[in-house]
């Protein structure tokens, strides 16, 4: 009785498995949003870069001790830092609400 039972069990389960294939797909995590996030930091990255080499003369120092371009020294390191420690990390890691897809069989729709 018991070796039926377990049949029985084994032939349910077999059911399952082909009447219960479900597709599975898989959505890349980063959307539309996080794309623009990341590029407004590789712009921020490219103006800070930009900004440091304008620091680059022939006579880099004043007889004082200054620099000639404060845009060189002050500006674009603050934004080297701002687009590398906060912007990027913040468009990879942000998660955006997604819109609902209609998922329905062609089936469902006649």
């Amino acid at each position: 009785m018991a070796k039926q039972i377990q049949k029985g069990k084994a032939d349910k389960l077999k059911t399952q498995k082909k009447s219960g294939k479900t597709k599975v797909t898989w959505q890349f995590p980063l959307t539309r949003q996080n794309y623009i996030v990341l590029g407004i930091g590789i712009g921020i990255i490219i103006l800070g870069y930009i900004l440091m080499a304008t620091g680059i003369t022939e006579e880099p120092a004043l007889p004082q001790g200054k620099w000639n371009n404060p845009l060189a020294v002050y500006v674009a390191p603050i934004l080297l830092v701002i687009g590398y420690c906060v912007v990027i990390p913040y468009g990879l890691m942000m998660v955006f609400k997604k819109k609902p897809q209609d998922i329905s069989t062609p089936e469902e729709n006649q």
